[in-house]
Formats: C-alpha cells, structure tokens, sequence
C-alpha cells in the first residue's frame, strides 16, 4: 500500500492575479535548493485517520497558519515516489513572515552518526502561477495546474453573470 500524506494549499488575490502559498523544506539538503524544490505544506497520515484533519495538523505543525476559510478538495495525485497526495486549497491572505516550524531530527550526513534538529520547512512565500510552476517540486505541479483553472473558471463565470 503506498505511503499517504495530505495538505493544505492556501491561496489569495493581489491585484488581480492570484497566488499561492509554497513551503521550502528545511535541513541541511534542501538548504541551497531552490527551483523544483519547493511543496505544498504536508505530512503523512496513517491508514485509518481522516486526510482532512491530518491536513489541516500538518499545516499547522508546518508553519502555524490554521485556515478558516472553506477547503476545496483537489484531485489526489501520485508522486514519482509512489505516495499519493491529498490537497485542498483554501482562500486566505496568511503573513508568511509568522512561519513557525516544528521540527525534525536528522542523520547528517547520512550514515555519519551525527544528528541533527532542524525545522520541516525553512522557508514560506506566495507565488504566482508562472512562479509556482517554477518553485515547486515537479510532482506537485498538478495541483496548482487545477487551482489556477478552477480559479480562472469561477472568474469567467462571474464576468458571463455580470450584467453590466
């Protein structure tokens, strides 16, 4: 059975474009890593917990930011890892520069014996569509492809609506 993690995939408006909220993964081998190394703040879940909360959890454990807002189920994806993804996006306007991080314990360098304490996610900023594409990890890319259509689709439904 494949691993599972879920996530939550904030996003808001400036000046007439959206953008959205990416995480940079913190630890000594994503630390001058930037292109293609970016995410969606996640976590795994176990079989039987509910992706939703585990979602909302890691976000929270992530980077402090607890959403209010309703949360749209995207579509779950297959990582070139095997794990699937469960996002939901949720509109929201969170101040990055409030980032606060659990942390984790790693061997490093790997089979050295020396262990370190570093934070999940080092590192949080709103990207634009172009920009996220670019930033975030190639597997991921999905889910910001489907955001950015449903957001220009409820965009096109409101001008089609709007009498004037």
């Amino acid at each position: 059975m494949p691993k599972t993690s879920a996530g939550i995939l904030p996003y808001r408006q400036r000046d007439q474009h959206y953008e959205v909220l990416l995480v940079h993964p913190g630890g000594p081998f994503w630390a001058h890593k930037d292109l293609g190394s970016w995410s969606i703040a996640k976590g795994e879940y176990e079989k039987g917990e509910d992706p939703l909360q585990a979602a909302l959890r890691e976000c929270a454990e992530e980077t402090g930011y607890r959403p209010t807002g309703a949360l749209l189920p995207l579509t779950p994806r297959r990582q070139p890892s095997g794990k699937v993804i469960d996002v939901w996006a949720t509109e929201g306007d969170w101040d990055e520069t409030t980032l606060v991080s659990n942390t984790c314990r790693l061997e490093w360098p790997r089979g050295s014996g020396r262990w370190l304490e570093v934070p999940e996610v080092d590192h949080a900023a709103w990207f634009g569509f172009d920009e996220a594409l670019q930033h975030i990890l190639p597997g991921q890319r999905g889910f910001i492809e489907e955001l950015f259509a449903l957001l220009a689709g409820q965009a096109s439904a409101r001008q089609d609506s709007d009498p004037g």
